[in-house]
């Protein structure tokens, strides 16, 4: 289904409105080119991300890793920690608008330490 600036996927919800735009008219096409709305939409975001706000590797990166006690919202390589929880959840509910807000890319990690997403990329 075609979206519009007034009907568009919950995942372009916080974007900024230029990047909102582009990444609704890229999906548009993509739906137009026979691809699934889940990939359109992921597509449509990356691409506009990228065409809007430049290359992700320019942009601040952000993680979300298990301390001992608690869970700690940084940013990547700094000894500095922006936001802590007791959970990973109370944490993200923080961390997403944050990250937002600073036009970054959010790098989530397992308690174990692996790699389990990354966002706004």
């Amino acid at each position: 289904m075609p979206w519009t600036k007034n009907d568009y996927p919950d995942s372009y919800k916080n974007l900024d409105a230029d990047v909102r735009s582009k990444a609704i008219e890229i999906a548009n096409a993509l739906l137009r080119e026979g691809y699934e709305d889940g990939r359109a939409i992921s597509i449509g975001l990356s691409q506009a991300r990228e065409s809007i706000e430049g290359n992700a590797e320019d942009r601040p990166h952000f993680e979300v890793r298990k301390r001992e006690d608690d869970w700690a919202f940084s940013k990547k390589n700094a000894s500095s920690i922006i936001y802590k929880e007791e959970t990973k959840s109370a944490l993200l509910d923080k961390a997403k608008p944050y990250t937002t807000e600073h036009d970054g890319v959010l790098t989530i990690y397992h308690e174990d330490g692996t790699k389990e997403q990354t966002l706004y990329e």
